[in-house]
Order: C-alpha cells, then sequence, then structure tokens
C-alpha cells in the first residue's frame, strides 16, 4: 500500500507563500495572497543555510537565524529585507549581479502600502499591456533611483509587501510614474 505524507502546517505555510510569491513575479503589479501577513512567511519560504540575507529590521533577526541563514551586507545578500524604507540610501548597495551572473542580484522585500498614494504603470514582461498600481510608503524618488541601478538583466527583484498581500516588480519590469 502506498502512503502520501501529509504536510505540516509549517510546509504548507511556505508553500502557499511560495506559490504566492512565484505568481507575484510571475504577474507584476497584480496583488497576491501570502500565507500570514508581514515578512515572517517570506522569511522561513525562501531562506536556508545557504542564504546570505541583510536586514534593516532588527525584529526579523530572530526569524531569519531560526533558518539558518548567515546575516551579511547589504553588498553581498541575496535577500534583502528594508522593511518600511525612510530613505533611498539602501538602494545604492543592494547587489545587481553582472552581464555574466545576472543571479547574482538581490532580491528586495519592502513594506509598502497597496491601493493608496502615488500611481504607476508598469509595463513589460507578464504584463498584459499595462498594470496600474498605487503605491504609498515609498520614499520620494523610489523608482528612479532603482531605474539608475537597473540595467536588464542586471538588477534586483522587489516584493512589496503590504499586511497579507503581496506585490512583485522584477528587473525586467519598466515601471513608470503617472
Amino acid at each position: 500500500m502506498l502512503v502520501t505524507p501529509e504536510p505540516s502546517p509549517s510546509e504548507t505555510r511556505d508553500n502557499v507563500t511560495f506559490n504566492a510569491l512565484l505568481w507575484a513575479l510571475s504577474r507584476p503589479g497584480l496583488p497576491q495572497d501570502l500565507a500570514m501577513p508581514g515578512e515572517v512567511s517570506i522569511i522561513s519560504a525562501l531562506l536556508d543555510r545557504e542564504c546570505l540575507v541583510y536586514t534593516a529590521d532588527p525584529l526579523l533577526m530572530p526569524e531569519i537565524l531560526r533558518t539558518g541563514a548567515e546575516l551579511s551586507n547589504i553588498e553581498s545578500a541575496g535577500h534583502v529585507f528594508l522593511g518600511a524604507m525612510r530613505t533611498l540610501d539602501p538602494l545604492a548597495d543592494i547587489a545587481i549581479g553582472s552581464d555574466y551572473y545576472p543571479d547574482d542580484g538581490a532580491t528586495v522585500i519592502i513594506r509598502g502600502n497597496l491601493g493608496s498614494g502615488s500611481v504607476v504603470k508598469l509595463t513589460g514582461p507578464g504584463v498584459n499591456g499595462a498594470v496600474t498600481l498605487e503605491l504609498n510608503g515609498l520614499p520620494n524618488g523610489f523608482w528612479k533611483a532603482r531605474d539608475a541601478r537597473q540595467r536588464y538583466p542586471t538588477g534586483f527583484d522587489i516584493f512589496l509587501v503590504d499586511g497579507a498581500r503581496v506585490v512583485g516588480i522584477p528587473r525586467s519590469t519598466t515601471v513608470e510614474e503617472i
């Protein structure tokens, strides 16, 4: 008789979160539902002992350390948790990879507010024509600073987290402030 193992609640949570993150990056600008609010489910789903991680939010450190991931400076980190951004300064130091190794570009997780604030238009791969998105909580000049660092295939991917919702903006997406 073949017995299929039952996933644990944490495995189910991580799978739901991982699927939401994949869909968020493959459909830029369209909100996806996380398994639980905040960055903790993202940390659990993405990080393991082979990851270098930077966080600007000390409250996330216990969860990051629980995964076995190694804390790093922002320049070397493959995963960057910026929390609620107040300045543009961190963007200058985030890893963007190289033409030979674009996959060395970081994944950046930022808290924001979806559905209110300034409006941006997203175009590019995975976007059916264009998607408009209302965002609040990012410092003024964020998108210009991002664009200054991006030259596809180099750059960094962004997840904007608002409670239990997440929006993905991959490095291949063009963002225009409206």
